[in-house]
């Protein structure tokens, strides 16, 4: 007699074992250098299974031997590390003044880091493509002349990227509903590996968690202090990206209507009183910067403020409450552990932190601001590119293996 199954049917063999390949290289990325004594233990997989996945991923070239050790109790045992000599990751990160490549090896370090001006503001997203595609070939020359192969690419920009990589709303770049990620494919020549784009906030928090100085924190937050101000949001250990993947546009929180006009229409956006073109113009004196100019005119602004200037102090302090109010209504709302200010922020920081710190504490309405913390990112302003690298691994993490 024929019986129609109703019940839940088993998990093909090839997605349980990708799952279990996972595992190992999650545990290792963590613990290693480890033994296969030490991934059974941990993961609850049993010996003879981690012995069949360890093999396999010495064979894809992710893992490999170090040799014995003898200093633990028992048997001598071989410790396994991740192998960062196959493979590289690429991130690219597209901002209004500069574009900066990365690749990183499996373990995290970096292969190559570029930055190049780049006038964002004046370019079309047909042109940038080209820039884009053309700074991305080199980059996977370089590593290929190294005997690597190149496992993905992922482009951060500050705008709002929907889930087929279609750039919706950039408003300091000046696009919209352009498919970056179609014309970046085909610029390439419709590379083998996988080309993403994602918001370059979302990509920066996730090089903060992974490789930041608040690793596998589960509530975080990291600021993009660019000429735009994005935030990235990492909340019980999972990135927020909304519905539409469109959360994090923190500088477009409305803190003073009555307050100048910003880049998307409205009045008194964070990003039109905090962002770091106002902050220069303001504390300078001059309009608002070229794109060429902003890194030139932050170095300014830090000289002038060590000197004692009367006049950047005063507009950093104004500045740094400026961001505190934006911080406590998302504090507010999500309670993270840490706040991490990025970017140009980081080269300002010793005179925002304390100002923003107080005005949390001030518009707070928990106890001691929810333990919320403000502190400057220890990554450089290649974050966001970085994080974009990241990405490709984490991919990697979750069973696509190459």
């Amino acid at each position: 007699m024929i019986t129609n199954q109703t019940g839940p049917q088993p998990a093909d063999f090839a997605d349980v074992r990708a799952t279990n390949l996972a595992v190992v290289l999650r545990y290792m990325r963590m613990h290693a250098p480890c033994s296969r004594a030490d991934i059974a233990s941990t993961t609850g997989l049993n010996k003879s299974t981690v012995s069949s996945l360890v093999a396999d991923l010495i064979d894809r070239r992710l893992v490999r031997e170090i040799g014995m050790t003898e200093a633990r109790v028992g048997r001598p045992a071989t410790m396994l590390v991740l192998d960062g000599s196959a493979y590289a990751a690429i991130g690219l990160e597209v901002n209004a003044d500069y574009m900066t490549v990365v690749a990183i090896d499996l373990t995290g370090e970096r292969l190559l880091s570029w930055r190049r001006a780049f006038s964002g503001t004046s370019s079309h997203p047909g042109q940038a493509a080209a820039s884009i595609s053309a700074l991305v070939k080199r980059a996977v020359s370089k590593v290929s002349k190294d005997g690597r192969h190149t496992l993905g690419l992922t482009i951060g920009v500050p705008g709002l990227v929907d889930g087929e990589g279609v750039v919706r709303l950039a408003p300091n770049l000046g696009w919209q509903d352009a498919d970056l990620r179609s014309a970046i494919r085909k610029a390439l020549g419709d590379p083998s590996y996988p080309v993403d784009v994602e918001n370059d906030a979302n990509l920066a928090v996730l090089a903060e968690q992974r490789y930041g100085g608040y690793a596998e924190t589960a509530n975080l937050i990291y600021l993009t202090g660019e000429v735009g101000i994005g935030a990235g949001i990492i909340s019980d250990g999972r990135l927020l990206r909304g519905q539409r993947g469109y959360a994090g546009e923190f500088g477009h929180l409305q803190v003073d209507p009555a307050g100048p006009k910003c880049g998307c229409g409205r009045h008194g956006c964070l990003e039109a009183l905090a962002g770091i073109s106002s902050v220069v113009s303001r504390a300078l004196a001059t309009p608002a910067p070229q794109a060429a100019e902003v890194e030139l005119d932050v170095d300014e602004v830090v000289r002038r403020a060590k000197a004692g200037d009367a006049k950047v102090l005063k507009t950093l302090a104004e500045t740094g409450r400026h961001l505190g109010h934006g911080i406590s209504t998302v504090a507010n709302l999500i309670n993270p552990d840490v706040v991490v200010l990025g970017g140009y922020f980081v080269r300002l920081s010793p005179w925002l932190v304390p100002e923003a710190v107080a005005e949390l504490r001030e518009r707070s309405i928990a106890p001691d601001a929810g333990g919320t913390r403000i502190v400057a990112s220890n990554l450089d302003l290649g974050a966001a590119a970085y994080g974009g690298a990241a990405r490709v691994l984490d991919a990697i993490d979750s069973g696509k293996l190459p």
